[in-house]
């Protein structure tokens, strides 16, 4: 546990299954089935809530096969709480720890949605289809 200013603190951690459906909705992001969050939540190689006196406000997850591959997932805060420097506090967290366990051979991406590109250019990620690639999703 870390406070990154009064009220808030930083925690390693996932949420509840219910936060972080409450954290995604609030956040603008789309839902995710409560049964699906309940199987992928464990499988979170690292995260971090942050909580606002003690109610989750904010997250962010790495996922991957812990070896090769790392994703930053589920960035987001409370619209109520922006403007705190929390989505930096995060990223800062999520990097420190692939920084200190992810091996120096490992790719790590995200996506970024609109903005957001900012705050993650600012730890070193860059955009992947001026590099002769392009990033892609199935979607379903």
């Amino acid at each position: 546990m870390t406070s990154i200013g009064d009220p808030y603190e930083i925690r390693a951690g996932v949420p509840s299954v219910a936060d972080y459906r409450r954290l995604r909705t609030g956040a603008g992001l789309s839902d995710k089935a409560a049964e699906a969050a309940a199987v992928g939540l464990p499988q979170t190689w690292y995260g971090v809530v942050v909580y606002h006196r003690g109610v989750p406000v904010g997250m962010g997850r790495v996922v991957g096969d812990g070896g090769t591959v790392f994703q930053v997932v589920d960035m987001c805060v409370l619209p109520e709480h922006q403007g705190q420097g929390l989505g930096k506090q995060i990223m800062a967290a999520l990097v420190a720890e692939l920084d200190r366990r992810a091996p120096a051979t490992a790719y790590v991406s995200l996506v970024a949605d609109g903005p957001a590109r900012f705050l993650y250019e600012k730890f070193g990620f860059a955009d992947v289809a001026g590099h002769g690639s392009i990033g892609m999703y199935r979607a379903g």
